[in-house]
């Protein structure tokens, strides 16, 4: 029998992400021209665990840094979110198992 992935599995697994494509006529219509960014699971996490104790980020924030690291127009709205709540939960997983935030938070 299959067991399904831990979200910290989920996250470790990039799938060939990230990947920039030029957005195409029928996403035209909603997103307008230029190119999108499918981020990595990783990065979007990373971009979470910047986030200072205290305070909030929102998907757009993480979205526009996305872009800006690959020279993109857009981040993809989908994946990000996908990914940011698959982070959040293996942030949950890890204090479950007694982790600490500060325990993954660099510099």
């Amino acid at each position: 029998m299959c067991r399904n992935k831990s979200a910290k599995e989920k996250l470790a697994d990039d799938k060939d992400l990230p990947r920039v494509e030029r957005i195409t006529e029928g996403q035209q219509k909603v997103w307008g021209s230029g190119t999108i960014v499918i981020p990595a699971p990783r990065e979007v996490d990373e971009l979470m665990k910047r986030v200072p104790k205290g305070r909030i980020t929102t998907i757009h924030d993480i979205r526009s840094s996305l872009a800006k690291r690959h020279k993109a127009t857009i981040a993809c709205p989908i994946t990000t979110g996908i990914f940011a709540s698959v982070a959040a939960q293996a942030a949950e997983e890890n204090a479950t198992e007694g982790w600490d935030r500060d325990d993954f938070v660099s510099g």
